[in-house]
């Protein structure tokens, strides 16, 4: 797959949950059980298998995931990185502490990221306030496209579900990309047909349902306090009371036989409903062992999933509007 002038395998590695934990005032927001000595040898794994393009923000661990990134990747400049700007962060408490909306806070947020990252360039920018205006955004990626001029950012996008968001700024010079949540469970229809009208790269978080889809869990596993999946952050919905919800797990078993089709992983098979959804669609899994990467990683040697099979997934699974994580204002 070309993305960003590049040759890429079409898969990343979210770097959310090897930040550890996070936290917005009393709220954890960051995933449980991270090690940071496992977190390098899973990005090495992820180099060794092919895998080049990096997810990852300074919300993830409130500046660990760059710092644990900048580590790792020393000495692999042909690695891309795409970080965030938009949420500002304290690093020592590890807390989030809001929504940064104003155009003059690009430049020295910019300059953070590149530090904790150890680069002298951004590959990909992206806005991470996902139902921020479409004027307020444009006012920053303004800023952005400074930056690129200058050579701090080689191009950008915005991390958000609403479409009309991306249609609204899809044709400014630098703009490459958008990342939005999608999954097998939870379809994106709107989302995708302005990504092909465009011709952008989709960088797909969520492509496991936070996990859901990895077959772990059921109704009565019980994340950790010290988990985002334990909240009723609505980020979570695929988890329901710290367990998997029960309205996502039955959606699952409806197609859990043709996502395993051709002996892949139950993740495998998610990873190729993406693929064969999208062209363009570069599935970004939050990964915290090496492990959990080799199972995805695996996903390259089978590809997308057959038409035939993406056909009779549609004709099981039940999908409603109101619940499609494809909005519009």
């Amino acid at each position: 797959m070309r993305f960003l002038d590049q040759e890429i395998s079409p898969i990343g590695m979210g770097c959310w949950p090897i930040g550890g934990p996070m936290f917005a005032g009393n709220e954890t927001v960051g995933y449980a059980n991270s090690d940071d000595v496992e977190s390098v040898r899973t990005i090495h794994a992820a180099l060794a298998s092919g895998i080049t393009l990096f997810d990852t923000a300074p919300a993830y661990g409130a500046g660990r995931a760059e710092r644990l990134l900048a580590r790792a990747l020393k000495g692999r400049p042909d690695a891309l990185i795409a970080t965030k700007i938009g949420v500002a962060i304290d690093e020592e408490s590890k807390q989030l502490l809001g929504n940064e909306e104003g155009p003059g806070t690009v430049g020295t947020a910019i300059e953070a990221s590149l530090t904790r990252l150890g680069r002298d360039r951004i590959d990909l920018l992206l806005l991470h306030l996902n139902s921020l205006s479409v004027a307020r955004a444009e006012a920053i990626f303004d800023e952005v496209e400074r930056a690129r001029i200058a050579g701090n950012v080689g191009a950008y996008g915005w991390s958000t579900d609403f479409s009309v968001n991306l249609s609204c700024v899809a044709e400014r010079p630098g703009f490459a990309a958008v990342e939005h949540a999608m999954n097998v469970l939870l379809d994106a229809p709107r989302m995708q047909g302005i990504v092909d009208e465009y011709n952008l790269n989709a960088l797909i978080r969520s492509p496991l349902a936070m996990g859901l889809l990895s077959g772990k869990y059921n109704a009565q596993s019980t994340m950790p306090d010290t988990d985002i999946r334990s909240t009723s952050n609505p980020r979570t919905n695929y988890f329901k009371d710290a367990a998997g919800n029960p309205e996502y797990l039955q959606r699952l078993d409806a197609v859990r036989d043709l996502l395993t089709t051709g002996r892949r992983s139950l993740v495998q098979g998610a990873v190729g409903w993406l693929w064969a959804r999208g062209q363009t669609n570069i599935p970004i899994p939050g990964i915290r062992t090496v492990e959990q990467l080799e199972d995805i990683a695996e996903a390259l040697s089978f590809g997308p999933l057959p038409a035939s099979v993406m056909g009779e997934i549609e004709t099981v699974i039940e999908r409603s509007p109101a619940e499609a994580i494809d909005r519009a204002r």
